[in-house]
């Protein structure tokens, strides 16, 4: 989050703070589609009844495919640009991993966190595999 210059924060940024310690009412808010949350970083490309096709930006140190611990239904990477990626799994396991451009890799519906240790921008694609399961990625 950055510090605006008269020290103020916006009401997203308030609203986030609050969601992150579980103050903003008695029952957890749903996930929100990453692609309605956060345009910056996601872009739906292509989406039918079968699959959607999300391009995701991200900043060196931030997050590869989502900020903080976040969901995905089973899906489809392809890692347009490499870097080293720190992941935490829901099991709490720990993995640092390199991972090289063009780099493609299937997962199952999974929540995660995963963080870009290099100091570069990634790049990735997303392709979602809509079931009657389906549910947006939260990133």
């Amino acid at each position: 989050m950055t510090e605006k210059p008269n020290n103020r924060l916006s009401r997203r940024e308030i609203l986030m703070m609050l969601a992150a310690v579980g103050v903003t009412g008695s029952r957890p808010a749903p996930a929100q589609d990453a692609a309605k949350m956060n345009p910056r970083s996601y872009k739906v490309l292509f989406e039918n009844s079968r699959v959607r096709v999300l391009e995701y930006l991200g900043k060196p140190g931030l997050g590869v495919c989502g900020q903080g611990r976040h969901y995905h239904p089973e899906h489809l990477t392809i890692a347009a640009s490499g870097g080293k990626m720190k992941i935490a799994g829901e099991d709490g396991k720990v993995h640092v991993r390199d991972v090289p451009p063009g780099s493609v890799f299937f997962a199952p519906a999974e929540t995660h966190e995963i963080e870009n240790l290099g100091g570069r921008n990634v790049h990735a694609y997303l392709i979602e595999f809509k079931d009657k399961a389906w549910k947006p990625s939260t990133g």
